[in-house]
């Protein structure tokens, strides 16, 4: 699926969204509900949400230019904060209305009409968002990821909604509405929390631990005898791309166009293990008398020592800057 359908597919969601508004304000209008009436706001920011998704995932698709050597894909981080605060900002505003009317107990009623009413758009909700992570996770592209999975933790929140008004219902005890809006306020903010949390990781470019140990495991796996060893390794996300700067270090004796066709071939290897596009910076060093001793080229012909041990590759061993010895 091409870029522009997945912008076609962010212009459905958007407008299924207005749809569901009118749902979930129609099911709060009739039932007067706290509840329902989180469930309805919350909306508001998956609308203002969505515009800002559509607008970001427009410009993180765009092409490398002169102003942005490393594209635009930064922006999606942005999105995923920005949705991440409105989040946050109505999870507070839904605790802090609940508490007011704990104090202040307003009537709810037909609640069976909000029951089905909240059904409807948290089974929708729920088809979205399943369907914007699926693509997300596929061009990895957080932006679609996040906008799907507030939207299947709004379908979450409809279901425990459901059961909390179901429970209103039984017992007749108007308050349990505010109660359970309460808890959900709180769902709410947790959920911005965590979009907050990973956007600022990715702008401030911090590790991600499970890309790097999926990377190192995979290179381990397929390294060649030629290559002595890999340190100060950096892998940085770009949207969906990725950008890796790397030590490798080779025989010291190999010219300059033998050890490009080796770095060539790491780039490569590198390259098809990779689920998604790496721009590549590699600077070679040469190997040291101490190296001899975890060099795995057997037909090295200037060796100095035996093979001592094989250094097996980690996060630890490869980011840090400094050769692998004994």
């Amino acid at each position: 699926m091409d870029n522009q359908k997945h912008l076609k597919l962010l212009y459905l969601s958007l407008g299924i969204g207005f749809l569901l508004l009118i749902l979930k304000f129609s099911a709060w209008w009739y039932t007067n509900s706290n509840a329902i009436l989180t469930d309805a706001l919350e909306s508001i920011i998956n609308i203002v949400a969505g515009v800002f998704a559509l607008f970001s995932f427009s410009i993180s698709i765009k092409p490398k230019d002169e102003d942005h050597p490393y594209g635009h894909g930064k922006i999606e981080f942005l999105s995923a904060g920005f949705e991440g605060a409105l989040i946050l900002i109505a999870g507070i505003a839904i605790i802090s209305k609940s508490i007011w009317d704990i104090f202040n107990v307003h009537e709810v009623y037909r609640l069976d009409i909000g029951l089905i009413l909240t059904a409807i758009s948290g089974l929708v909700n729920y088809i979205i968002g399943k369907v914007l992570v699926k693509r997300g996770n596929e061009i990895n592209s957080m932006t679609l990821e996040a906008s799907g999975q507030h939207l299947k933790t709004d379908a979450y929140s409809s279901i425990g909604l459901i059961i909390g008004l179901a429970i209103v219902m039984i017992t007749k005890i108007d308050m349990l509405d505010n109660i359970v809006a309460i808890i959900f306020g709180f769902i709410i903010i947790i959920t911005g929390y965590g979009l907050l949390r990973r956007s600022i990781a990715g702008i401030m470019d911090e590790t991600d631990e499970e890309l790097m140990q999926s990377f190192v495991k995979d290179i381990e796996e397929h390294r060649k005898e030629d290559w002595i060893d890999m340190h100060n390794v950096r892998i940085i996300q770009y949207g969906s791309n990725l950008h890796m700067d790397c030590h490798l270090t080779l025989p010291w004796y190999y010219d300059t166009k033998r050890s490009h066709d080796v770095m060539k071939d790491f780039e490569a290897s590198v390259q098809e293990l990779s689920e998604r596009p790496v721009e590549l910076f590699v600077h070679v060093d040469p190997c040291i008398p101490t190296s001899c001793l975890v060099c795995q080229k057997s037909d090295c012909e200037k060796r100095l020592s035996p093979i001592s041990k094989r250094v097996k590759w980690t996060i630890e061993n490869i980011t840090a800057n400094k050769k692998h010895q004994e």
